[in-house]
């Protein structure tokens, strides 16, 4: 089975400094994974390299069997979901979560730009369904709550029907009860047959039981990755975070605490 991202000693250098790397790290079909590591340990950075937003600075990437710098990247772009609760403040209020979700088939963010089917229309409703939005699509995005946006951030970023979904942060500024209804979600797409996906937080308490693998930051971006139990443990955090930390899994949901 081929890998869908395929980092091979990628670092990624500005003005001279060093944010990331060198790191080695593949997604395959069926792998849901989470990054965690503290600000500043190259998350984004690492997010938009492999969702083909930058190029980097050393090392090879590849997508879907296709090497960055012998292709042309644009419609693996599309391959590639990428969610970010940034995105929202960039969308026109009084669109329709529909509207909003089949848009994602082009990367668009108004309706007129291009021209959809019945069966765009038909899809977006299905994605809407798929994330425990049912009876939302006609509501205005100014109308639904932040974990509402968020979901329908989710479905429109399946709307191309991706290889694999990278969802940046969704979680950030949600309230219990929207941070679990987005964690919910996750476990649910993990269930009845949609993409790989990696989910970039900050919280252990953010990942999903569904979640297969792990890949730590330190602050040096450096990773640490592999099976989620292998991986996330309180040494490994403890390490990455700078502090003594323990960890927890109660219901198959993890905790960490100071100690």
């Amino acid at each position: 089975m081929s890998p869908i991202i395929d980092l091979d000693s990628v670092t990624f250098v500005r003005e001279g400094h060093r944010i990331l790397g060198p790191i080695t790290w593949s997604v395959f079909p069926n792998q849901r994974w989470v990054i965690l590591g503290p600000n500043g340990s190259g998350k984004s950075t690492l997010i938009r390299i492999a969702s083909l937003v930058e190029h980097p600075s050393t090392g090879d990437l590849t997508v879907l069997g296709n090497k960055l710098g012998r292709v042309d990247i644009r419609p693996l772009r599309a391959k590639i979901g990428l969610s970010a609760a940034s995105l929202a403040d960039r969308l026109r209020p009084q669109l329709t979560a529909s509207q909003i979700v089949q848009c994602g088939r082009y990367g668009a963010l108004e309706p007129w730009w291009n021209t959809y089917t019945v069966e765009d229309r038909k899809r977006s409703d299905e994605l809407l369904t798929d994330v425990g939005l049912p009876h939302h699509a006609t509501r205005t995005f100014q109308t639904l709550s932040s974990g509402e946006r968020q979901r329908v951030l989710v479905a429109r970023s399946l709307m191309p029907d991706p290889a694999a979904l990278i969802l940046d942060e969704p979680t950030a500024g949600l309230d219990i009860g929207g941070r679990e209804a987005l964690v919910s979600t996750l476990d649910n797409l993990g269930q009845i047959g949609h993409p790989s996906w990696v989910l970039v937080t900050h919280q252990v308490e953010d990942i999903p039981t569904s979640t297969t693998h792990c890949l730590l930051l330190t602050p040096a971006g450096h990773a640490i990755s592999g099976p989620i139990l292998d991986v996330l443990t309180a040494e490994n955090l403890t390490t990455v975070f700078g502090i003594r930390l323990t960890l927890q899994q109660i219901n198959q949901r993890w905790t960490a605490r100071s100690w």
